[in-house]
């Protein structure tokens, strides 16, 4: 049986559903997703597009999708990916842990790398 979450942003005008468990996860330090985030890093997760059905209407800038009501962040579509915010679930990631921490060298020196993720200095190849 595949997993099923759920989410959305903070309105609720958007709403989600995704299906299976990532092919990947992890927390991005670049600029503009601190940026964006409003944060230090994000935290995210990819699915195969195929995975993501949604309802809503959502703007995009830079490829990032947002809700136009709230500003609420949710998503990075490609045809073949879907990458999620993961503090847009419904509830926590359970069994979701970063694989990856990526742009650390944008990384606070205070922060500590997560304990078994791969680290990346920029995007992986």
């Amino acid at each position: 049986m595949s997993a099923l979450r759920s989410g959305g942003c903070l309105c609720g005008a958007v709403r989600y559903e995704i299906r299976g468990e990532p092919l990947t996860s992890g927390l991005c330090h670049c600029a503009d997703c601190r940026k964006e985030s409003g944060s230090l890093f994000s935290a995210y997760a990819i699915w195969p597009r195929a995975a993501l059905t949604y309802a809503g209407t959502v703007s995009v800038f830079a490829g990032r999708s947002f809700c136009p009501h709230c500003g609420g962040r949710l998503f990075c579509l490609t045809d073949e990916k879907a990458e999620l915010r993961l503090g847009s679930l419904d509830g926590p990631p359970v069994g979701i842990e970063p694989a990856q921490e990526v742009w650390i060298i944008r990384r606070e020196r205070w922060l500590h790398p997560v304990a078994g993720a791969a680290q990346f200095p920029r995007d992986p190849v």
